[in-house]
């Protein structure tokens, strides 16, 4: 079965807006969320060079980010001791609360493909899926 560009856009867009529709009505933008569970599950400080680097984003949509998250109440800074112009970021505990909610969610969803798919089919989609990703990486 060959299946168009063009429909192929279609069936991913479509993965995409279901996979985001995960958990109607938080209260902050799937981007965000993204920085809130990197920040809560990493063992070590967080910066937010770190987080472009992870996300492969630029240094000013992270501040925007950061920024927007703290005024939210949902991330706090730590001033560096040796650099005060550098700072980490530390989750608050409405942040956690956030981020256990909707990571919950998030595998259960992962949970349902793989108990609707079946193993070897949903390891085979992982599989591409990692595929695609390190081809999307290589092509910027």
């Amino acid at each position: 079965m060959d299946i168009d560009v063009i429909k192929s856009a279609d069936i991913i867009g479509m993965f995409c807006r279901l996979k985001t529709n995960v958990k109607p009505g938080i209260p902050v933008r799937s981007s965000e969320m993204g920085v809130l569970i990197y920040v809560s599950k990493q063992s070590s400080e967080v910066t937010p060079l770190m987080i472009s680097r992870f996300f492969r984003i630029s240094k000013p949509t992270v501040s925007s980010m950061v920024n927007s998250l703290i005024k939210k109440g949902y991330l706090d800074k730590k001033s560096s001791e040796s650099d005060k112009r550098s700072y980490s970021l530390i989750i608050t505990d409405e942040g956690d609360r956030l981020v256990t909610s909707a990571f919950d969610d998030y595998f259960r969803s992962i949970e349902l493909l793989k108990a609707k798919m079946g193993g070897e089919k949903f390891n085979h989609f992982i599989e591409l899926m990692q595929i695609a990703n390190g081809v999307l990486l290589e092509a910027d």
